[in-house]
């Protein structure tokens, strides 16, 4: 079958019309259960290398018939994005270590003026959130409630959403796959240069070294512990940097994600899309994870990176016309 396969497809047929579908059927449910085993033992990808790792896994269960130069090409295609996320993933983890001051109070005196300027009590966001949803006293031990449930999924979900963008583009259209590259990798980056530049606490390590009144628990795995999902601080934390807060990169990824989308889906239900920030956005603010002003410097830099992205392909496009 793999000859007959590697010959089809180098014919111009596409890999997907290689695989018989009972193949893919099988390959595909053995692939979601050893990812399912995988996940309940160790915790979810949530680390560059182990998403690319899974997602390459992904790609030829799905094509699995296709023949093995077809795999290898994902790995010919993918390694510079790839080391490059692994240099920013590591390098975001030691940027604390630079000896530069980590800024506690500006983004608590912002977020207050936010609260008072729209019809807040002039309190954080977080803690009018916390008051309301968390109870009192509100714990990180207390029982989740069901929207934990809900924004604690879609807090995990930053770290498999962007990669596993590119992975099925890939498998789509490589072109497409490019543009989405492009945007995710400059997009981490981008958080790069400030959080190096400028280290900010989030709220709750600001309660933790005083800097506010009351306690703002750190809420973020509670919603899947009734789940029996233990290891979650460990899933979602991987190596982390506790003041790489400014911009929110998971709210910025989430911003990038609809601006693509809307800019490159045609179907009306594109705006749909929308409402993935502004669920990340909430449960991080909820979460005690950002402030609501890291949350506007994300959305901020999405719009540069799909802006900058944009004006540099148009001057690629008429250096030399072709695809980029």
């Amino acid at each position: 079958m793999s000859e007959l396969s590697a010959t089809l497809i180098d014919r111009g047929v596409a890999p997907s019309q290689v695989t018989r579908r009972s193949a893919r059927v099988v390959a595909m449910l053995t692939y979601a259960v050893l990812l399912i085993a995988w996940s309940k033992v160790l915790g979810i990808p949530n680390d560059t290398v182990q998403v690319f790792v899974w997602l390459w896994f992904g790609t030829i269960a799905w094509h699995i018939e296709a023949p093995r130069r077809y795999h290898l090409r994902f790995l010919r295609d993918w390694w510079p994005p790839v080391v490059g996320l692994v240099i920013y993933f590591y390098t975001r983890g030691l940027t604390d270590e630079l000896g530069l001051p980590v800024h506690y109070s500006m983004p608590i005196r912002v977020d207050e003026w936010i609260s008072s300027t729209f019809g807040g009590n002039g309190a954080l966001p977080t803690q009018q959130l916390q008051d309301a949803w968390c109870g009192r006293p509100c714990l990180r031990e207390s029982d989740p409630r069901w929207y934990d449930v809900f924004f604690t999924t879609v807090y995990a979900s930053h770290f498999l959403t962007g990669l596993t963008i590119a992975a099925v583009l890939w498998v789509r259209e490589r072109a497409e796959w490019v543009l989405w590259f492009r945007r995710y990798v400059a997009m981490n980056f981008g958080a790069l240069v400030v959080y190096i530049a400028y280290p900010m606490a989030p709220p709750w390590l600001a309660a933790d070294e005083g800097y506010l009144a009351e306690q703002i628990p750190r809420l973020t795995g509670r919603g899947w512990r009734d789940l029996g999902l233990g290891r979650l601080d460990l899933v979602l934390q991987g190596v982390g940097n506790p003041v790489a807060a400014m911009p929110s990169l998971h709210a910025g990824i989430t911003f990038l994600v609809a601006m693509y989308g809307i800019w490159r889906l045609r179907t009306p239900l594109r705006w749909l899309l929308v409402l993935y920030p502004l669920a990340m956005s909430t449960a991080l603010v909820y979460y005690g994870e950002h402030y609501v002003i890291d949350i506007v410097a994300g959305a901020l830099l999405a719009v540069v990176v799909m802006l900058g992205s944009a004006a540099w392909e148009r001057g690629r496009a008429q250096e030399s016309p072709g695809p980029r």
